[in-house]
């Protein structure tokens, strides 16, 4: 079989039960995700996968070096903030291996359609660091209409280029992605001819359904809403599950696209959420959400499409992050590590040719905001928050109510120490990193 096509797609925020195939309800207007749905169907679906991080930036770091994210610097900010233009160390080192650098190398056609996050140009920036293609934003977050991020600065770029293009962002990075699909189509058509052809890799990473809240008729909000991209006073279900409709949607287009060009079959197509969901997420039967280590904070929907591969109908408890699908991808390819950067993340292959395959996969996180540690391994869950210790077993309690440290201590004691001897092999967090939380208390009630 020849190298798989690779299309990795991210969702911003988007919550564990926002998709109908996680157990979503339909909305007013029907079902939320019927293309994710179906790609799920079609594929592997992963009941028991985590982010990186609850919080955009971090996670963003760990998927394009296939590294735990805290061993580069601009991984500390929790996330990085539209204010640090210009900073020389608040980005993802040029020379750092990544994904699409070794993919490249390996022969793949590389392009990021959609939210960068890792820095910001001259210093950084999807070119420099392995994508031959790039458009979408460089920061966190921005209006979908006005392209504006939280400063008021216009934020969307053609390569190293800041140019503006009207459209609703959702539907421009569809478009985009549709339009690279083609040309890679038509590009491989004719390498067939000539026996070199060259698989392509595409990161499509939307900025929906984070904030601000606007469907692709809500034109008439940007104004309103560019000087507070939060949009503390605005948004609802109702708006939330549209905008992740139109992100659905723009996934059914590409899909089309493969299918016309007859490369669906040996494309694997991973989707997943950097994060946890936000204010209007529906994460049932997780509590918490974004910046939190609780479960709500960082299992997110993955969903793996290669009709070539994957069995329909698969679906895994396997414990995985994001890390691990950014190895998978390179496995897939059969490209190999830099061996002097090597991977934490752990190949899913033999998952995806077996779903009832699994292996022990510990996983560790931590976060400058309150202080959070934590711990997954196998059914058991190690926690801290603001000083608090917490043992939880996560099958028998996916939210996280019943502490079982004082019933469990030497298994709480164990797992601290784990954690501990992990947190050992990584930087330590500066002094310097800062904590951004857009809204608190004062705005609405505590979860």
């Amino acid at each position: 079989m020849t190298r798989p096509n690779i299309i990795f797609i991210v969702a911003d925020d988007l919550g564990y039960a926002d998709l109908g195939c996680y157990g979503g309800r339909d909305a007013a207007f029907g079902p939320v995700s019927p293309v994710l749905d179906g790609l799920a169907a079609n594929g592997l679906k992963l009941t028991q996968g985590y982010s990186n991080s609850p919080v955009c930036s971090p996670t963003r770091f760990a998927m394009i070096t296939a590294r735990y994210q805290y061993r580069l610097r601009g991984a500390a900010e929790e996330p990085i903030r539209s204010s640090s233009r210009g900073s020389t160390t608040l980005g993802l080192p040029t020379d750092h291996p990544t994904l699409p650098s070794l993919l490249k190398a390996g022969g793949y056609q590389t392009a990021l359609i959609g939210k960068w996050h890792l820095g910001y140009p001259p210093h950084f920036g999807p070119l420099q660091s392995g994508y031959d293609e790039f458009f979408g934003p460089m920061s966190g977050g921005v209006d979908y209409f006005t392209h504006c991020d939280s400063t008021g600065q216009h934020d969307l770029w053609f390569g190293e280029e800041d140019k503006k293009e009207d459209g609703y962002l959702t539907d421009i990075l569809s478009k985009r992605a549709v339009d690279y699909v083609e040309r890679m189509a038509a590009k491989q058509k004719q390498q067939q001819k000539e026996e070199e052809q060259a698989p392509f890799f595409l990161s499509l990473h939307y900025t929906a359904p984070h904030w601000p809240w606007e469907t692709r008729d809500d034109a008439d909000k940007a104004p309103t809403v560019k000087d507070n991209l939060f949009d503390l006073a605005g948004g609802n279900i109702h708006v939330y599950r549209r905008m992740i409709h139109h992100m659905d949607e723009g996934i059914g287009w590409i899909m089309a696209a493969l299918e016309k060009h007859g490369l669906a079959d040996n494309t694997l197509v991973v989707f997943t959420s950097d994060n946890g969901g936000e204010r209007f997420s529906d994460n049932w039967p997780l509590v918490g959400g974004k910046m939190d280590l609780t479960e709500g904070g960082i299992r997110v929907p993955w969903i793996a499409h290669w009709p070539a591969v994957i069995a329909k109908g698969s679906e895994s408890k396997q414990l995985c992050m994001t890390m691990d699908w950014s190895a998978t991808m390179l496995d897939a390819a059969g490209v190999q590590a830099d061996a002097a950067y090597p991977l934490d993340g752990v190949s899913l292959m033999p998952v995806l040719k077996d779903p009832k395959h699994s292996f022990r996969r510990p996983l560790h996180w931590r976060m400058n905001h309150r202080g959070q540690e934590a711990m997954r391994d196998g059914d058991w869950k190690y926690l801290k928050v603001d000083g608090n210790e917490y043992l939880f077993n996560v099958p028998a309690d996916e939210r996280e109510r019943a502490n079982l440290g004082k019933k469990e201590p030497e298994r709480l004691a164990a797992m601290r120490e784990d954690w501990a001897a992990w947190n050992a092999t990584m930087p330590g967090i500066p002094e310097d990193a800062t904590v951004s939380l857009g809204y608190s208390v004062k705005d609405m009630p505590q979860r």
